[in-house]
């Protein structure tokens, strides 16, 4: 979604500020940042991408990859990741869901990041 449809969506939102908060919704850049103590802030973000690729394996390197370069573009240094998901119920073989998601792990081991678990969500499909 674009910046200018979620201006939109969230224009009528009572969103209560925060001092320590540097870069919020109003920013509508791709991460947040909350200020920790006065010299370190948290950089967080999450993705969701569609695949790109017909290969599981590259799409997963591609998604976290994507997701790292959210926390890079904001100056941060990626400590930790999630590996969030959303897979259709039916139709994609277990096998195919366990390459996207080494494919992730791949690049986020490159990067360096402690990987937490995350939410993987179920639904849709055919």
């Amino acid at each position: 979604m674009g910046p200018e449809d979620l201006a939109e969506i969230v224009a009528n939102l009572q969103l209560e500020g925060s001092p320590e908060l540097l870069v919020g919704i109003e920013h509508s850049d791709d991460a947040g940042v909350f200020y920790v103590s006065e010299d370190l802030a948290l950089v967080q973000t999450i993705d969701f991408i569609t695949p790109l690729v017909n290969d599981p394996f590259r799409f997963g390197r591609i998604a976290a990859t994507n997701s790292l370069s959210d926390i890079y573009a904001m100056g941060g240094r990626p400590m930790t990741a999630l590996n969030a998901c959303a897979f259709p119920s039916k139709g994609i073989s277990k096998k195919y869901l366990a390459d996207i998601l080494r494919g992730g792990y791949d690049a986020l081991k490159e990067a360096g990041p402690a990987v937490a678990r995350g939410p993987t969500l179920q639904g849709g499909g055919h």
